[in-house]
């Protein structure tokens, strides 16, 4: 069997699982944190973005993994890990802690959908094997850092309650 055909059910698999899992697990809890709190969770998750520069680390990935989209990946998930990092360590400082946390969003998706367009340019799911052990990230953290991404970005867009604001007053002035 060919690796693109073992690769693209794999990717959108992972999507499948990635999203009941998410809304089985991960959605019920969020809801019931404040709005920061829930960006918090979420950037925690992706301040660990700075792997992705194993994309470029010879001996994880084969040699003839497609440069275009391991150098793009990499430095995209590194960006965006420390985008998150620092949503992290300026959440006492809400007008920071706001700019990165849409900054990481807004960079962390583009990332993927970049990472996309070079991987269909580049071939990559015919190379899947040159992904190496990068394979499981492509196939299993990638569609759940998507999800959330998209998640924290629907509130970020979605009004804000006045409950929410209330509670999240609370937190400012804490």
């Amino acid at each position: 069997m060919s690796p693109q055909i073992i690769f693209l059910p794999q990717l959108v698999l992972g999507y499948v699982a990635c999203l009941l899992c998410f809304r089985g697990y991960v959605l019920p809890r969020l809801k019931s944190m404040d709005r920061g709190n829930a960006q918090r969770a979420i950037a925690t998750l992706h301040s660990f973005r700075f792997f992705g520069l194993a994309f470029i680390l010879p001996g994880v990935v084969g040699p003839n993994l497609p440069v275009t989209f391991a150098t793009f990946a990499a430095y995209g998930d590194f960006a965006t890990g420390i985008l998150a990092i620092l949503a992290l360590l300026t959440v006492r400082i809400r007008p920071l802690f706001w700019l990165f946390v849409v900054s990481f969003n807004l960079v962390g998706m583009a990332d993927i959908l970049f990472d996309y367009y070079h991987a269909i340019r580049g071939g990559l799911p015919a190379l899947a094997g040159q992904l190496g052990v990068m394979y499981s990230i492509t196939i299993i953290y990638v569609p759940m850092l998507m999800i959330t991404h998209i998640a924290a970005i629907y509130w970020l867009l979605r009004p804000q309650g006045r409950a929410a604001q209330t509670a999240s007053g609370k937190l400012v002035s804490s």
